[in-house]
């Protein structure tokens, strides 16, 4: 279970939906709904009512490389990832305050 959640989005969107008793955070690949229920109901010790997975395509990204006078330009790929959005029925988290240690 400790390898779902990755990590807490803090962004000015999830700070907003905090206030409705939502919380976002990137979880593994191959995680589902139940898993990552399962998970935030264990880790923080609160009731989830819904679990939302959006699956977020990686960007093209182009770099440019100077080396001895010629200029190398390549371009890659970020990967994929996933994002869930958890709405909780009872209970609170307090990411900023330290009860998420990944």
């Amino acid at each position: 279970m400790d390898h779902i959640l990755i990590k807490p989005i803090l962004s000015e969107k999830s700070s907003m939906l905090a206030e409705n008793s939502q919380h976002v955070f990137q979880v593994a690949k191959a995680a589902n709904k139940l898993t990552i229920k399962k998970a935030v109901e264990e880790r923080f010790n609160v009731q989830v009512k819904k679990v939302a997975i959006i699956n977020v395509k990686g960007k093209r990204k182009n770099m440019s490389i100077k080396s001895s006078g010629h200029v190398l330009r390549t371009s890659g790929k970020r990967a994929n990832w996933k994002k869930a959005i958890i709405t909780l029925s009872e209970g609170k988290i307090d990411i900023l305050h330290g009860d998420f240690q990944n």
